[in-house]
């Protein structure tokens, strides 16, 4: 089986990324390139590695039109702009995997709360499943509509969850420290992430109020405190997270049970390095109980633009289409 599939932002950073997981998908064929910025440029022009895989390709602007004959969207467009897309989407039936902040929450209410604007569309909430599929694999795969989850909170909540879930920790007591690569930024010039600000420099932002604390208190329950830092690196994610231990059962072997069948995550004594993900779609995990503080202490490595962005819809995608939920994913980093 081959479907065809539109990708919506096709000129950013997550755009691409997309298109180079599809050249490697065997049942992915991406037909319409949509990005508003670039519109009218072939795709060799805006992603010169990408050429190779599709020499014909032109990114173009939107239109519903254009849907003709297209069996999934993937969109991965700034907050906001799914909101106006979703309905003709899902009108016509197509399944939709998006990226985009607008349907991951569970009410229009916590959306206002964390962008500070009313939601469009809020009647559409329902629709979509949040799309982490190590949570949701069932729900994902008879969705029409998926809403994959940020990059940061598909590190913590794979690190927490299972000792959540298990009584092990305190939610409420859950404080989140995550490092992002410079990609998470997206491709946009800003002043904060040209090269003579990131290089050799490490810096928090969001502090107090970033807007991934939403998805991870949803998931997780409880309210907890998350710090994000900019790293001087293109990709990665490293989230250490703490919580107080409620009991004295070993976080790492509940982490390694949790997880013994998932092709994704892996678990190990090893303390994860971003490196170790580079260009793949596996997270590694790891976690300690400190007896002398009380605390345990959580760990997990992705890559924000492949498990935290588009290989997590790919992954989706592939739940919702009957594929292998593995297919077009690799699942091992790029060394050195």
């Amino acid at each position: 089986m081959t479907v065809n599939v539109a990708i919506l932002g096709a000129s950013g950073f997550v755009g691409a990324e997309l298109l180079r997981l599809c050249a490697l998908h065997p049942g992915l064929t991406p037909a319409r390139l949509f990005g508003d910025s670039q519109a009218g440029l072939s795709l060799a022009s805006v992603h010169p590695h990408l050429a190779p895989a599709y020499p014909g390709l032109t990114v173009e602007r939107f239109e519903p039109a254009a849907l003709d004959g297209i069996g999934l969207v993937f969109a991965a467009l700034p907050h906001g702009e799914s909101q106006k897309v979703a309905p003709l989407i899902l009108e016509r039936g197509i399944p939709f995997v998006d990226l985009g902040a607008d349907f991951r929450l569970d009410t229009a209410e916590e959306y206002e709360r964390w962008y500070n604007e009313p939601h469009q569309r809020p009647e559409l909430l329902d629709q979509f499943v949040y799309g982490i599929p190590e949570l949701n694999r069932e729900r994902i795969r008879g969705a029409k509509a998926v809403a994959a989850a940020g990059c940061y909170p598909t590190s913590a909540i794979l690190a927490l969850k299972p000792l959540v879930d298990a009584g092990v920790i305190e939610p409420s007591s859950i404080i989140v420290d995550a490092a992002s690569g410079v990609s998470g930024a997206g491709k946009g010039l800003k002043e904060a992430t040209h090269f003579n600000s990131v290089d050799e420099n490490f810096s928090a932002y969001g502090l107090l109020n970033h807007r991934h604390t939403a998805e991870m208190e949803m998931a997780l329950g409880g309210t907890l405190l998350f710090t994000p830092h900019l790293a001087p690196m293109n990709r990665g994610i490293l989230a250490t997270c703490y919580a107080e231990a409620r009991s004295g059962d070993d976080p790492l072997e509940l982490l390694r049970a949790a997880y013994a069948n998932e092709p994704f995550v892996f678990v190990s004594e090893a303390l994860p390095s971003t490196k170790w993900t580079l260009g793949s779609n596996a997270v590694h995990l790891t976690a300690r109980r400190d007896p002398r503080t009380g605390r345990v202490v959580a760990l997990a490595a992705l890559d924000n633009l492949v498990k935290g962005a588009a290989g997590q819809m790919i992954q989706c995608a592939n739940l919702m289409l009957g594929f292998e939920e593995t297919a077009g994913l690799p699942n091992t980093g790029v060394w050195p």
